[in-house]
């Protein structure tokens, strides 16, 4: 209990960097008070405020020993040092369970974040983010529709060329979707010039941001991201990045104690020409089928694509027993099989030659009875065979559960305003506001990220403008309904200037190679 108060109590002094001895000294400072609803409350404290802040050094000619110790040496944003940054301290230490279990769901992918990150210069923070997005799970999937570990929406998805079919999805394929999403980051961060807007941008649309940094210049107000007018959820999203940051950073402090990560790859991309089934990849790679699954998420099916070679991720480790595993492997022993209609085939007269039930092979197939299906379509049938078998349930994205929800906490807090004077110099005005975070929690992790992720559309829209306005066009009224005609009212309409839109191809770094390692 007392290293958790004593956590607490430094919590507040950490969102920005510890300062060296033989500075200025502390000022003490009444904290305000915080209240989570439906979290724990944390003592009454004292907030510690620190006028120079210390760079920390690192000796960069020592190869790092672990990968958190590299992903420390790669951070390179200007620190975010507000109130927000240490509510949300307070809100993942008061969480140790739900924390651990994020950091340690991550081992699998951050190896290969981090190093797509250094490959292209950008700051390793950015690693952090799928914690903040999805809780680090590629299976999770918003009331928007957005999924992954970097939460693209569909048509986000079809702009970065993240092909989405009945095979496969790769919004959540692990490669795909984070080159697509850092292909994003890195054309938001040119447009802003600052990492901080580029980030709000992710959340909230890169037209939005634009639009409140304009507003400010034009009133002649500090144009950084603190300093603008933005909703509450986007008000949040880069101080959560930041107190995730800073628990990395100094984990002792905070009383955390972080997963033991290797600095070498965790998994590696084998192609096969053979058809396979994931549960016969992982019985040929000796690894569970819970960890195959959760290597190659961006599989619909527990079949893989029949359509030539295809691109499967095992354990680092497990690469040479899987290589000689699939040599000696014999197709017709597999859990499933592809078959494809021919020209005046129906599903009933194939089932009955297969020998299986006609509402069987519509389960398996996640058909209704009432879909009608043609030839060319594929069919995946089950063998006869007993042992481990993957179905279809296995590989549907995690939808928000009832109940998991967080409640959205309000805070008092203490915003600082930039104004212009009478004199016409800019003066700061402290006023106590009431902010709400209208970030639901998502999974089994304890996540609080929200639905709206990945681009714009071509109005510089985030993802959460476009699942509202959906909604609101759902439940408009019909045209020449009474409560239509009052809605044709003439009023005011917000301008929506367009936002610049580079849609780059992704590059998959290992598929098409035979055997890479990330």
């Amino acid at each position: 209990m007392f290293p958790r108060v004593i956590a607490l109590l430094l919590c507040l002094s950490v969102s920005a960097p510890l300062f060296a001895e033989g500075e200025a000294p502390l000022r003490l400072d009444p904290a305000y008070s915080l209240s989570d609803p439906g979290g724990l409350h944390p003592p009454p404290t004292l907030e510690i405020r620190e006028q120079h802040v210390r760079v920390p050094t690192v000796d960069l000619t020592v190869e790092a020993n672990d990968l958190w110790e590299r992903i420390r040496r790669g951070f390179s944003m200007p620190d975010l040092n507000t109130e927000l940054v240490t509510d949300r301290q307070i809100y993942y230490i008061n969480r140790p369970g739900a924390l651990r279990q994020i950091f340690t769901r991550g081992q699998r992918y951050l190896y290969y974040i981090v190093e797509e990150l250094e490959r292209r210069g950008m700051p390793t923070e950015l690693a952090l983010l799928p914690m903040v997005e999805s809780a680090f799970n590629p299976m999770a999937l918003s009331s928007a529709q957005a999924s992954g570990l970097w939460q693209f929406i569909p048509s986000t998805g079809k702009t970065y060329k993240l092909e989405q079919n009945w095979w496969v999805d790769e919004r959540r394929d692990v490669i795909a979707s984070t080159s697509a999403a850092l292909d994003y980051l890195q054309t938001i961060y040119e447009m802003h010039g600052d990492w901080h807007l580029a980030l709000a941008s992710y959340n909230w649309g890169e037209g939005a941001v634009g639009r409140a940094v304009a507003k400010n210049r034009a009133a002649g107000l500090p144009t950084e991201y603190q300093f603008l007018n933005m909703p509450g959820e986007t008000r949040y999203y880069v101080p959560k990045l930041q107190a995730l940051k800073n628990i990395v950073a100094q984990p002792e402090l905070f009383g955390i104690t972080l997963p033991a990560i290797p600095n070498r790859p965790y998994f590696a991309t084998v192609e096969s020409r053979v058809a396979l089934d994931l549960a016969t990849a992982a019985r040929l790679a000796e690894t569970p089928v819970d960890e195959i699954l959760a290597l190659n998420p961006g599989y619909k099916r527990p079949v893989l694509p029949t359509n030539g070679s295809q691109s499967l991720v095992i354990p680092a480790s497990q690469v040479e027993t899987f290589l000689l595993n699939l040599s000696r492997h014999d197709p017709s022993s597999g859990s499933w099989s592809t078959y494809e209609l021919q020209d005046g085939e129906g599903l009933e007269g194939v089932a009955d030659r297969l020998g299986i039930s006609a509402s069987r092979l519509r389960q398996v197939n996640g058909l209704s009875p009432r879909a009608r299906i043609g030839s060319g379509y594929t069919l995946i049938v089950p063998s006869e065979k007993d042992g481990e078998r993957i179905t279809l349930a296995n590989l549907l994205p995690t939808k928000p559960q009832a109940g998991a929800v967080e409640p959205p906490p309000v805070r008092t807090l203490i915003q600082h305003t930039v104004v212009r004077g009478k004199n016409g110099k800019s003066v700061v005005v402290e006023r106590k506001v009431t902010v709400s975070d209208t970030s639901p929690s998502r999974g089994k992790g304890g996540h609080d990220a929200d639905e709206r992720r990945g681009t714009s559309d071509k109005k510089g829209k985030g993802h959460a403008a476009q699942a509202r306005e959906a909604r609101e066009d759902k439940a408009a009224p019909k045209s020449g309904s009474k409560a239509a005609a009052e809605k044709e009212k003439p009023a005011k309409e917000k301008s929506s200037g367009k936002a610049s839109a580079r849609s780059p191809e992704p590059t998959k770094a290992s598929h098409g190679e035979s055997h890479k390692k990330h």
